[in-house]
């Protein structure tokens, strides 16, 4: 039988544990044994995060992985994420634990359709968010991510003509702050464009000290009302160096974990959805990945992931450029 097959078609879920099986003891002798590291996203479960050797933002993650010293790459985020880790590292084994995790942001851009728009535009420079699949690398200049994104665009010329995907809030974002007017795809992230702008007001009201802050993948109508726009890592350092003591969180509700570890004494508010019923907006494709699913990858290696190496080269490239005006600049 071949495992890897096997658990592509259909998970971990026929592989029975012991019911005393100490996971994260396991885990830990299989980093030991193996090289292995695990590289989890600010947006996975709290037990996840406190078993992962680097825990970031999306930048941090593909730096650490850029220069990882590991043979086998656990990646705890979507898939994305673990092909990006992978383009960077072809001799590496990267492995991640539920095929599944996808995103929304990057499924938002087909391959096809976004090859037909550049084509369109053949005197525009191609900046691709990082969230976005191999094959929409592969058709991009350079990458970027909320962290970073900003200082992509500025490397450019202001009269330079620009196309930025796949999300369109992080684009219009962007275009304000800088003054230039990018040619916008029109993607967004299921998380960040759901939250409810009625429901936060009510937040607000109930909690008036309350600051909110905001990824820039959210609306433009909610980045208007919050007192500081950023990344995920840049939220968390806002909020361990901000003298206030009560937040209104407009992102996934992953990284409140950290905000709360760093600042116990703070409050912090996730900012609700528009479904009445949900208090937090989590991105269910982040919270596929279980520490079950982390130590049968790691300890069967599989499911990896395998790239055509002539696509990986051509979607490495921007990474690479990403991660050289990065170092350039000091991010």
């Amino acid at each position: 039988m071949d495992i890897n097959n096997e658990i592509k078609k259909k998970g971990f879920l026929d592989i029975d544990l012991p019911d005393n099986l100490d996971l994260k003891v396991e885990i830990n002798k299989l980093k030991a044994e193996k090289n292995a590291i695990i590289l989890g996203h600010f947006y996975q479960t709290d037990d996840i995060q406190e078993i992962s050797d680097i825990l970031g933002d999306s930048l941090a993650l593909a730096q650490e992985a850029s220069k990882t010293k590991a043979d086998l790459i656990v990646f705890a985020g979507v898939h994305f994420m673990a092909e990006t880790a992978k383009l960077v590292n072809p001799t590496k084994k990267v492995v991640l634990p539920d095929l599944n995790a996808g995103c929304s942001l990057a499924d938002s851009a087909p391959a096809d359709e976004f090859e037909k728009f550049v084509k369109a535009h053949p005197d525009h420079t191609v900046i691709t968010y990082i969230n976005s699949s191999t094959e929409v690398k592969a058709l991009t200049d350079v990458c970027c991510t909320s962290s970073n994104a900003v200082h992509i665009v500025n490397s450019f010329p202001k009269d330079a003509k620009l196309i930025f995907a796949p999300d369109k809030n992080l684009g219009n974002y962007i275009n304000k702050i800088t003054g230039r007017n990018m040619l916008l795809w029109e993607g967004a992230c299921h998380v960040h464009k759901e939250f409810s702008i009625p429901r936060i007001i009510e937040l607000k009201n109930q909690y008036p000290d309350a600051k909110i802050i905001a990824h820039p993948e959210c609306q433009n109508d909610l980045l208007i009302m919050a007192e500081h726009v950023g990344s995920t890592s840049s939220l968390l350092n806002y909020t361990k160096k901000d003298t206030g003591d009560q937040y209104i969180v407009a992102t996934e509700s992953g990284i409140l974990h950290q905000m709360r570890k760093y600042s116990p004494n703070k409050h912090f508010i996730p900012a609700p959805p528009e479904d009445s019923t949900c208090a937090c907006n989590d991105c269910k494709f982040m919270k596929m990945n279980t520490l079950r699913k982390i130590y049968l990858a790691m300890k069967y290696e599989v499911p990896e992931i395998t790239l055509d190496e002539d696509l990986r080269k051509r979607a490495a490239k921007p990474i690479e450029k990403m991660l050289e005006i990065s170092r350039k600049l000091g991010i």
